[in-house]
């Protein structure tokens, strides 16, 4: 058992093709994930976990548990927030026929109080990265578990007035 709790051992005999579309499917996630937070509908954020996923990060002491409390967490977002995520060094570990683990690394650029039009580039109010597990559900690949750990943090600063860019 690795340390997400997946049996790496069953791995050495899976296809190596079937490997790649495993690891191409979680990378995908991941992307996927920070998309619908950024441009998309952040409540549909949960519908990338299984039904008993969770998102946590223990440095904060929040775990969410569950699609529906995933979702509503999600969709409490301030609804005048910019932001976008930049995520890098995604690493997938396939760890079984139906399991795999990642690390990714991100930054979050975002200011609240967005009322259009262009925002002065400042620093990242985050950088940090996150460990995964996914699963395979009737045949899809879902996050089963996501945990944020945030080195580097700070308030979310508002917008100012946008610039003639």
């Amino acid at each position: 058992m690795d340390s997400l709790g997946h049996d790496s051992g069953r791995t050495a005999a899976m296809d190596p093709v079937e490997r790649l579309l495993a690891e191409r499917a979680c990378e995908r996630l991941v992307v996927d994930f920070v998309h619908r937070l950024d441009l998309g509908e952040p409540p549909s954020v949960a519908e990338l976990f299984t039904e008993d996923g969770s998102w946590a990060w223990p440095a904060g002491e929040r775990l969410v548990q569950g699609r529906a409390a995933l979702r509503e967490y999600f969709g409490a977002r301030p609804a005048d927030r910019l932001s976008r995520r930049l995520m890098a060094n995604i690493l997938v570990t396939v760890t079984g026929p139906d399991a795999a683990s990642a690390t990714s690394y991100f930054s979050t650029h975002r200011v609240d109080g967005y009322e259009g039009g262009t925002v002065p580039a400042g620093p990242p109010v985050q950088v940090g990265h996150y460990e995964d597990a996914f699963r395979r559900v009737g045949g899809e690949w879902l996050l089963e578990r996501r945990v944020l750990f945030l080195p580097f943090g700070g308030p979310t600063p508002s917008a100012v007035e946008p610039s003639a860019i």
